[in-house]
């Protein structure tokens, strides 16, 4: 065997394993994102966090129905993005008797000037920096934003998405929840 031939031959057995070893490490990834607990951390409900405007939003509030929940940031281009669709989609989704809030992982300063210059109508609160937490134990192991989970009535996880979502597929998630 030529060594041009042997050269070659050895590049495609390295580019064969490396493409192997990623789909191995792929499955891995989406299993264990799979796997993640569908129950919410046990002190969800505990929260009180601070609101832009002043005063705290209690998550105890929103419990016994379905709450959609959005984490945010103002550096968050795609976060950004989509706030107004979820903001439209909350007012629409209260009809149905869902609730929304919007939970920034930013400080407070470049909330209130993000607020002033683009308006919302749901509830926004800081969830800051220990926000990441909880956006994992909710079911994104990665932490990025944006996350966006619909609670149950129970507050079991319903739906999550990690990216960049829509009014549409928030939808299709509140026409999925059981009547009643």
């Amino acid at each position: 065997m030529s060594p041009t031939r042997r050269i070659a031959l050895t590049a495609a057995l390295g580019a064969l394993a490396a493409a192997a070893g990623g789909g191995l490490a792929w499955r891995r990834h989406v299993a264990a994102a799979a796997a993640v607990d569908t129950d919410p951390p046990v002190d969800l409900w505990a929260l009180r966090l601070p609101r832009p405007e002043g005063g705290q939003l209690a998550l105890a509030d929103f419990r016994d129905r379905p709450l959609l929940i959005n984490f945010w940031a103002t550096w968050c281009a795609p976060c950004v993005r989509e706030l107004p669709e979820i903001d439209r989609f909350a007012a629409e989704a209260a009809t149905r008797g869902v609730r929304s809030v919007a939970l920034a992982l930013d400080g407070l300063a470049p909330v209130k000037q993000f607020l002033q210059q683009h308006p919302v109508a749901m509830p926004v609160a800081l969830a800051g920096v220990d926000g990441s937490d909880l956006v994992r134990q909710l079911g994104n192991p990665q932490g990025g934003l944006p996350f966006t989970v619909l609670l149950a009535a129970d507050g079991q996880v319903l739906q999550r998405k990690l990216g960049e979502t829509s009014h549409a597929e928030l939808s299709a998630w509140v026409a999925a929840l059981p009547r009643g």
